[in-house]
């Protein structure tokens, strides 16, 4: 079966499944350097894509468009407009099955839609470990304008189970509440404050939590409970945006920072969410009581590597899984899951992290020298010269993180380094540089040093590695480590590996390489256009300006 989905709205994207195996997901920020979180203008796009990798409109069995808060659009299809009817945010009126159809027409094209949490869900699931494994699994899932809602999938019934909330609050309480405090008080519209969690994540390093602050907080969520759904735990039907915008508002109404560092603040409103999501999702899988050692995490608040890193060593679960796509970059991927998940057969997703769009060729910019260069001479330029390299290699990353097809790559033993790439970057002094690392010497470097190939969990730096890679260490001490195995990446492996033989260091620097504001670099040439590093590696060739 071929399933193409399609994501409309923010982080628009297209997904193409072939008989279980992913093609393509191409997220539209990463053509022609799009704006971040860029949508679909035009559905042309849908077949544009299709053609590029050798398939037609009428080869796909089923199209799947994920489901939004607006859910009819009106978008072009080259040039004539058409209606779309989509699935809701999460659930419909009368029940909250998931994965409920919503099937409908546009013109003479069939497709399915699906909530918008379905997506994540089935994402999450189907590109797990636990698919693979037919075994059954938990799935949270916490996005901007929702709750965390608790599922549990189990592929031998088919049957994907809603536990409910394990607390009250939307994902945007973390930056709405932040936005209270310097330095992220200043006015800020949407889609900017997308960018908000990151740098408010990075950011509370300066800070220590309040005990006081937090204790206050959860006062603040109680009573706004109380105001919004009575004494009673509200019933699922209750557990609607609408809801969750009137306890946020009512929360940043009545928060109070006098007398507090607004570093400390900030601090205390991220230990104060990443407790009730902690104790939350330890309630509701006690009270559940499968015994399924199973987890994975995934919508937008799945980026947060502090929380993802708490939940792993609470011990609610053996085994964590968060995809690299956790956020609105994998909801094409996600919509396309869905009926994976409803059809007959097998649903794990044959996959790979490099799926996204390959690089556009381009001529060189006048004024740049080229001549060839293997991996290994990369690792050697890098290691000699110490200057970052802009590599582009082969086809994106899926998902918002630079996995090393689209980075910068630069040496972490120069103190000046971290401060150099953010400069670059146009990005805060604040901002953390993470590193690359061969997976086998991650634990020598790292606590607790396991594998993680798609950096979303944090490490703390060893004491005796922190003035060997200073680029790479947080204020707090801590990094967000990507592990590279031979299996993950030959490319980063072997340039890793070189690297390690020269200097004695498994680990390099690794930032996205994107103009500020864009997605991924598409080409060299914009690359060299953009000039604010002076080389740039691409699929065996070194740029250089002259």
């Amino acid at each position: 079966m071929i399933i193409c989905g399609v994501k409309l709205t923010h982080d628009g994207g297209v997904a193409l499944i072939d008989d279980g195996r992913l093609v393509f997901s191409v997220e539209m920020e990463k053509l022609a350097n799009n704006p971040r979180h860029q949508r679909i203008d035009d559905l042309e796009i849908v077949s544009r894509l299709l053609v590029e990798y050798g398939y037609r409109l009428a080869d796909v069995d089923r199209f799947v468009v994920d489901g939004w808060r607006k859910t009819h659009k009106v978008k072009p299809w080259g040039g004539q407009e058409t209606l779309i009817d989509l699935a809701p945010y999460r659930r419909g009126l009368v029940d909250d099955n998931l994965l409920r159809p919503y099937i409908s027409r546009m013109l003479d094209l069939e497709y399915t839609s699906y909530p918008h949490y379905a997506g994540h869900v089935a994402s999450a699931y189907c590109s797990s470990p636990f698919a693979r494994a037919a075994e059954p699994s938990y799935v949270l899932c916490w996005d901007g304008a929702m709750f965390p809602f608790l599922y549990h999938y189990d592929p031998s019934t088919q049957v994907m189970e809603s536990l409910g909330a394990v607390h009250h609050m939307l994902g945007d309480t973390y930056h709405t509440l932040a936005m209270a405090c310097p330095p992220f008080d200043a006015p800020l519209q949407w889609p900017h404050t997308l960018a908000l969690p990151g740098k408010i994540m990075a950011y509370i390093a300066h800070g220590t939590a309040d005990e006081g602050v937090v204790e206050s907080l959860q006062v603040l969520l109680r009573e706004a409970e109380r105001e919004v759904f009575g004494k009673d735990q509200p019933d699922d039907d209750l557990l609607t945006e609408a809801a969750g915008r009137r306890i946020l508002a009512r929360m940043k109404e009545e928060l109070d920072c006098t007398g507090a560092r607004p570093a400390d603040v900030l601090a205390s409103i991220h230990t104060f969410l990443g407790r009730a999501l902690v104790d939350g999702l330890k309630e509701k899988i006690a009270a559940d009581g499968r015994g399924t050692r199973n987890l994975c995490l995934v919508g937008g608040c799945a980026l947060n590597i502090k929380w993802n890193s708490d939940i792993r060593a609470s011990g609610i679960a053996e085994t964590v899984w968060v995809p690299p796509f956790p956020n609105d970059a994998g909801s094409a991927l996600g919509a396309a899951c869905c009926e994976l998940l409803r059809s007959p057969g097998p649903v794990h997703l044959e996959w790979d992290t490099y799926a996204g769009p390959a690089l556009v060729p381009s001529e060189p910019m006048p004024g740049w020298a080229v001549r060839p260069c293997s991996a290994a001479e990369l690792a050697g330029r890098l290691h000699e010269s110490g200057d970052p390299v802009v590599v582009l290699h082969g086809r994106a990353e899926l998902g918002p993180r630079a996995l090393g097809h689209r980075s910068i790559l630069a040496p972490a033993s120069d103190p000046g380094m971290k401060d150099r790439l953010n400069d670059v970057k146009g990005r805060e002094r604040y901002r953390p540089v993470a590193p690359i690392c061969l997976e086998a010497r991650a634990p020598e470097v790292f606590t607790p040093g396991v594998p993680d190939p798609y950096m979303l969990f944090e490490h703390e730096v060893r004491p005796d590695w922190q003035n060997r890679v200073p680029a790479v260490v947080h204020l707090d001490g801590t990094a967000r480590v990507q592990t590279v195995g031979p299996r993950d990446d030959p490319f980063v492996f072997e340039v890793l590996t070189e690297y390690e033989r020269l200097s004695g260091i498994p680990l390099l620097c690794n930032t996205s390489a994107n103009l500020n504001g864009s997605g991924f670099f598409p080409d060299v040439r914009s690359a060299m256009r953009w000039g604010r590093v002076p080389a740039v590696w691409s699929d065996g060739m070194l740029y250089e300006r002259a």
